[in-house]
């Protein structure tokens, strides 16, 4: 039962991590469920773009201050705030990946895991 519990804390903070991003007009958010696959190295990844070097950055914030004000939830570790090309927040089951458009149409990420469950939010 203790596993259900994370599994629905971990849930409520993926939650809260799509609506900051609406909220701040991400583009293209993609929310991919890794739970099921063998050697997934979390539980989700959050794959959103911004329009510009400071749109990332809020972009990135926002989650920041949304996931520890409504859910104490602090990422691990933070990559990438000071170039803002792929900006990175590791909450260890949540990963949450913020780019610049032609980042990440050169990575591609949601074609490494086609085989999960994807769910679509916000704008294109």
């Amino acid at each position: 039962m203790v596993f259900l519990k994370r599994q629905e804390e971990t849930k409520t903070v993926v939650d809260t991590i799509k609506q900051a991003l609406i909220d701040k007009k991400a583009k293209g958010i993609t929310i991919i469920y890794l739970g099921k696959i063998e050697n997934a190295v979390s539980d989700y990844f959050i794959v959103t773009h911004g329009t510009s070097d400071t749109h990332v950055e809020a972009l990135a914030k926002a989650v920041v201050e949304e996931t520890e004000e409504k859910r104490d939830a602090k990422p691990w570790h933070i990559e990438g705030m000071k170039n803002k090309e792929w900006i990175l927040l590791d909450y260890s089951d949540i990963v949450v990946h913020i780019f610049q458009p032609y980042m990440r149409d050169f990575y591609r990420l949601e074609e490494l895991w086609a085989d999960a469950d994807i769910e679509y939010a916000g704008e294109e």
